[in-house]
C-alpha cells in the first residue's frame, strides 16, 4: 500500500511538471522569440559601428570597442527580457544583487580574463600597433592579423599562428616595424687595409643608388664604422619604403649584391676574410729563458741564429733547476755545460 502511495505521488508529481511545462511553453516559445530578435539586433548594432567608423581610421579601433560593447549589452538586455517572460517575478535587481555578492570570488578566479580584457580594450583605444601592421614581441615576429578583447594573433613569416594575450602586449616592450612609412636598412662591408677608402665608399654610394627600391629621400650614406683585425670596416645605410618585411629582404638582397658587383668585381678591391698568424716555439734553443736573447719562434733575419740546445745539457739543466727548488745544494756539484 505504502509503494502504490509513492509512485502515485511520484506520478502526481511528474504530471505537476508536465502540467507546468505547458503552461509555460507559450512563454518559452515568447522568450526564446524575443532573444533571438535580440541577438540579431546586437550583431547589426556592431556592423553599424563598424561600417560607420571604417572610413575613419584612427577610429576604427574605437568603433571595433564600440560595436562589441553594444553587442554585449544589447544581448544582455535580451537575457533580461526573456527571463523576465519565463519568470514573472524574475526582476534584474536580484540577478545584479546576486552578482554583486558574488563579485568579488569572481573577480579572483578569473582575474587573468579580465586582466586581458581590459588591457585589450586599452590596445584597442591607445592603438599601439593596428591590423596589418607588422610587429616584434619577444621572440615572435610576424603580421597582426587580429585585435581581439582577450588576445592578439599574429601571422608569422613562415605561415604560423601566434596568439599573445594582450596583457603581455600592454605591460612589455613590442617593436612595430610598419610605425613609419620608410625605414632604415643597414648593412657592414669589410675592405683591405690596402684598398682606398674614400674610393670604396664612393663606389658604394653608387652601387646602393643603382637600385630603384632605394629611397633619394632620405639620402643614403656610407660610414667608416672601425678598423678591425682584418678588414677596415664600413656602414652602408639606406631607406626604403613601404617598411614591410618582404621589401626589406628584397632592397638586401639587390643592395649588397650591387656592392659586391661594384667593389670586387668591377674594380678589384679586396673583400678580405678573417685571418690568424700562429707561431710554433718548440723551446729547443740555448737562448731560450733569456729573456732578451730568446726569439719566441720569430724568424732570425741578419742576426745569428742561436745554437740548439743540447739533449744532455737540457736533462743537466732540468737537474739544476729541480735541486735547487729542493735546497739540498746539489747543484754546486753539477758542472753542467749546456754546449756539450
Amino acid at each position: 500500500m505504502n509503494f502504490q502511495a509513492a509512485i502515485t505521488a511520484a506520478w502526481q508529481k511528474i504530471g505537476g511538471l508536465i502540467d507546468g511545462f505547458i503552461i509555460m511553453l507559450p512563454n518559452i516559445v515568447l522568450a526564446s522569440v524575443v532573444f533571438i530578435i535580440f541577438f540579431f539586433a546586437a550583431r547589426w548594432l556592431k556592423l553599424l559601428v563598424k561600417r560607420l567608423t571604417r572610413r575613419h581610421r584612427q577610429a576604427r579601433n574605437l568603433g571595433m570597442v564600440l560595436g562589441r560593447l553594444a553587442q554585449g549589452a544589447v544581448i544582455l538586455l535580451g537575457l533580461f527580457v526573456a527571463l523576465s517572460i519565463v519568470i514573472p517575478t524574475f526582476r534584474a535587481g536580484d540577478l545584479v544583487q546576486l552578482l554583486g555578492i558574488s563579485g568579488v570570488a569572481i573577480g579572483f578566479a578569473f582575474r587573468d580574463i579580465l586582466q586581458n580584457f581590459l588591457a585589450g580594450i586599452l590596445i584597442l583605444l591607445t592603438e599601439p600597433f593596428k591590423i596589418e601592421d607588422q610587429i616584434v614581441f619577444k621572440d615572435f615576429e610576424g603580421t597582426v592579423e587580429n585585435i581581439e578583447t582577450r588576445a592578439t594573433t599574429i601571422r608569422t613569416y613562415d605561415g604560423r599562428r601566434i596568439v599573445i594575450p594582450n596583457s603581455e602586449l600592454f605591460t612589455n616592450s613590442v617593436t612595430v616595424n610598419t610605425a613609419f612609412n620608410a625605414r632604415r636598412i643597414e648593412y657592414d662591408v669589410g675592405i683591405g687595409y690596402g684598398d682606398d677608402v674614400n674610393q670604396a665608399k664612393r663606389l658604394m654610394l653608387e652601387a646602393i643608388y643603382s637600385v630603384d627600391d632605394v629611397l633619394r629621400s632620405p639620402a643614403a650614406d656610407v660610414l667608416v664604422l672601425e678598423l678591425a683585425e682584418s678588414s677596415v670596416n664600413i656602414r652602408a645605410r639606406w631607406w626604403i619604403k613601404p617598411p614591410r618585411r618582404i621589401d626589406d629582404l628584397n632592397s638586401r638582397d639587390k643592395v649588397i649584391s650591387a656592392i659586391k658587383q661594384k667593389l670586387y668585381v668591377e674594380n678589384g678591391i679586396d673583400l678580405p676574410y678573417p685571418t690568424r698568424q700562429i707561431l710554433f716555439h718548440d723551446q729547443t734553443e740555448e737562448t731560450d729563458g733569456d729573456r732578451s736573447r730568446q726569439r719566441e719562434g720569430w724568424p732570425a733575419g741578419n742576426k745569428e741564429v742561436p745554437k740548439p740546445r743540447s739533449i744532455s745539457g737540457s736533462l743537466k739543466r732540468i737537474a739544476q733547476i729541480q735541486a735547487s727548488k729542493n735546497g739540498n745544494g746539489s747543484d754546486r756539484n753539477l758542472t753542467a755545460d749546456d754546449n756539450r
